[in-house]
């Protein structure tokens, strides 16, 4: 079934006007769900009149749909390590290239590549100081930076075959999350919430989380684009007032603010009984979910309900690294990133349907051996924990954890100076990088495509970008060619004009 087709009037509506107060960033969040109308009367109204009579997604655009196929996932975490990990130095043991330490690549590898700073004249390959070790009963071999996600490699899917066309961050980034390196795209978590809704009554059905500096891309990577702003990602704090503006001002009590949405609501009742615009029916729903956000969002961060075992196994309480840090590090960045990933399970537990983590930055140009164990060291444990969480309560198999970036990193040592020394960094790499993923109806316990002996290019079994996303649509019931939005006369979809799904991804 093409989803334009079944909600083209909707989009006729959203594409002049949007609705005032339903954009998840304002802090107020999006539509709820049809029973609320139905509890407050308003579903009952629209449906007097069979033949003015709404569907429930056209009241509320995150109420739950089918998807177009049985489906297997129901809710994605998706961890964006913005920046570009070194998949040399975590995911793609190279004994070869270390092996050629120190020495230049021939001239003829390096006639027609672009670089974002690498002086091609004096570049020198680089091989990795870290040891890798194999896993599981599955063998998979990583870095010894990462022993906790070494302890779940027979639950993990690691890809070393990815490859795109973007060198840089913003367009990379944008990529990986919209499928193409354009502004104003949706991004993939509203593609997911746009063709399934949400299952959240009382949370929005699209939610960020961040820590570390902030990504290149920053609220780009969260946008609806042009599908409507019900479909945005909202940005939530994992302390104190989790979404800005969402708290009722001190001095107004709860009655109070219940009577003025009750006056609002009547007045748009009232509109919306003449003129029968689905936008107002909207807008009373985003009033609803805001007044029951303001306590199903503080109870969602609060984290003392959990055991002191399940936060000592993300690691909650863990101190800063005394004598390390550098790009990935602002203020306490373990324990919030470990807070993070705790909260996208307790998420996952209430509906949401996409979660996206953000960490940055591991745009290690320089000293890899003092920053990038700081950033494993912050993100290995708590990954590794989220993931025996979700499996340990059966949530795992209908949950797809990613972990992945917008590019890798060079097998050659960055010269930015032009000496020709190998340095303790590595530029932007498209050519080549890796992504782990784990649950949601994909194999686990494989490593799937290989590179070449140095590091440089796939050489076995690719994986752009596109295809990425068409098998993660796959294992929702989506068909990614179906899942599309008319805009500008044509039909846009996540995958572009591109993407095919990976059968031997899928389990």
């Amino acid at each position: 079934m093409n989803l334009r087709s079944q909600f083209s009037a909707e989009r006729t509506i959203e594409n002049t006007r949007r609705s005032f107060l339903t954009t998840f960033a304002s802090g107020l969040g999006a539509a709820a769900v049809g029973d609320l109308l139905s509890q407050d009367g308003m579903l009952q109204a629209a449906q007097a009149e069979p033949e003015d009579s709404l569907s429930p997604e056209m009241i509320n655009p995150l109420t739950p749909r089918q998807p177009h196929f049985p489906a297997q996932a129901k809710a994605c975490i998706f961890i964006f390590m913005a920046g570009a990990p070194s998949q040399i130095d975590l995911f793609d043991p190279k004994p070869v290239l270390k092996a050629r330490h120190g020495q230049p690549l021939p001239e003829s590898m390096l006639k027609n590549v672009r670089f974002a700073f690498i002086k091609k004249d004096s570049a020198l390959l680089q091989g990795s100081p870290y040891q890798f070790h194999k896993h599981g009963e599955c063998g998979m071999e990583l870095s010894e930076l990462l022993p906790h996600l070494g302890g779940v490699a027979d639950d993990l899917l690691l890809v070393r075959s990815l490859h795109t066309e973007q060198f840089n961050h913003h367009p990379g980034q944008l990529m990986m999350q919209c499928g193409r390196s354009t502004f104003g795209l949706p991004s993939m978590g509203s593609w997911l919430t746009y063709g399934l809704g949400s299952e959240s009554q009382n949370l929005p059905g699209y939610i960020v989380l961040t820590s570390g500096r902030g990504s290149s891309g920053g609220a780009t990577l969260w946008q609806s684009g042009y599908l409507s702003s019900s479909y945005s990602g909202v940005p939530f704090r994992n302390q104190g007032e989790p979404v800005l503006n969402l708290v009722t001002p001190e001095g107004i009590p709860d009655q109070l603010q219940r009577e003025g949405l009750d006056v609002l609501r009547a007045t748009n009742q009232r509109q919306y009984d003449q003129v029968q615009d689905p936008d107002i029916a909207a807008r009373i729903a985003s009033y609803e979910l805001a007044f029951r956000m303001q306590t199903a969002a503080p109870e969602l961060i609060d984290l003392t309900g959990e055991t002191r075992a399940t936060q000592e196994a993300y690691g909650l309480n863990r101190p800063e690294p005394e004598g390390i840090g550098g790009r990935g590090k602002q203020r306490n960045t373990y324990q919030s990133f470990a807070r993070n990933c705790l909260l996208a399970r307790r998420m996952v537990e209430r509906g949401v349907r996409f979660i996206n983590i953000i960490y940055a930055s591991w745009d290690h140009h320089s000293r890899i051996p003092e920053e990038l164990p700081y950033n494993t060291g912050c993100v290995d444990q708590p990954i590794a924990a989220l993931i025996k969480d979700l499996k340990q309560r059966g949530l795992l198999d209908s949950t797809m954890v990613v972990w992945g970036s917008e590019f890798g990193r060079t097998p050659l040592g960055e010269n930015r100076n032009g000496k020709r020394s190998v340095g303790t960094g590595r530029d932007h790499h498209p050519n080549s990088f890796s992504m782990l993923m784990a649950g949601g109806g994909l194999q686990s316990g494989k490593t799937y495509g290989a590179t070449d002996e140095i590091g440089w290019n796939v050489v076995e079994k690719p994986v752009h970008v596109n295809d990425l996303h068409a098998t993660m649509l796959n294992r929702f019931g989506l068909d990614h060619l179906k899942l599309t939005y008319r805009f500008q006369g044509r039909d846009f979809r996540l995958t572009d004009v591109g993407g095919h799904v990976i059968p031997e991804w899928i389990s």
